[in-house]
């Protein structure tokens, strides 16, 4: 099944008290953390399938020791400064981002669109970077911190498309939850339909399905293992993704990530 936040009832029901204390304050810092504007109770509420005195007393726990702010005025939920300080210092040992960071920017500027950084998180993708193009209208359905399934958006389809065939028929699995959540554009026979198309060009396509008009394409990249664990994409409206433009956003896309795999799977120097 595509990976959703579990609901209250799914988080440690077989699990000790501790460990579920654990895994309900995790779910909530991704909740929390899918919006940089801030997230309001009430979306926490309802995503976690927590109760709102449940949510809002490990919120307060967490805003006490420094991981989460409240913005009161505006009613909504924020990382706090210590997130900020883990985050910088968990960053020395995933270089991925320094590594990503010139190619996010040579994609920007030779194309003209927003070109994005996303990486793997069991069945999902989530967006770390992005570099904004030059070309005045873009498209929004992506950014910093975002959430997709593996299989939705050009991201997760490509990295989903270089996935043991094992793992695809896990994550594809349940039919009637997918389709129901993201509509039956994202019909797992629609999707390994997509995957076929992405393991024969090399890059992922994916025309309007989030979002009628917002076109994506990504491509894999691949750690020491052979395995995909993040993806470059480039997001825009429609008429900039015509069918003779994808070759050459394609190679591009697949060039940079190549550029960036053989970086990551050089040994390490002793």
């Amino acid at each position: 099944m595509i990976s959703q936040p579990p609901a209250a009832g799914m988080l440690g029901a077989q699990a000790a008290p501790g460990t579920q204390v654990v895994a309900r304050i995790a779910l909530l810092l991704r909740l929390v953390g899918r919006n940089p504007a801030g997230t309001p109770l009430v979306e926490i509420v309802r995503d976690s399938g927590l109760t709102r005195p449940t949510v809002h007393r490990l919120l307060t726990s967490l805003a006490a020791e420094g991981l989460l702010d409240h913005d009161a005025a505006r009613h909504t939920w924020h990382y706090g400064p210590e997130v900020f300080v883990m985050g910088t210092v968990a960053a020395a040992r995933y270089p991925i981002e320094e590594l990503a960071r010139p190619s996010l920017v040579r994609l920007a500027e030779e194309t003209g669109e927003s070109a994005f950084l996303s990486i793997r998180r069991g069945a999902e993708t989530v967006c770390l970077l992005r570099e904004e193009g030059s070309f005045p209208i873009r498209s929004f359905v992506l950014h910093e911190g975002v959430r997709f399934p593996l299989g939705v958006a050009s991201a997760g389809m490509a990295i989903l498309a270089y996935l043991p065939e094992a793992e695809v028929d896990a994550i594809l699995s349940d039919t009637e939850t997918f389709a129901a959540r993201w509509g039956s554009q994202h019909s797992p026979a629609s999707i390994r339909a997509n995957l076929e198309r992405t393991r024969v060009t090399g890059y992922a396509v994916n025309p309007g399905l989030i979002l009628e008009g917002s076109w994506g394409m990504g491509a894999a990249i691949f750690d020491r293992s052979g395995r995909p664990g993040w993806a470059l994409s480039l997001t825009g409206i429609e008429p900039r993704f015509r069918p003779e433009r994808q070759k050459t956003l394609g190679q591009l896309l697949l060039d940079e990530a190549s550029r960036i795999t053989q970086t990551l799977q050089r040994p390490p120097i002793a």
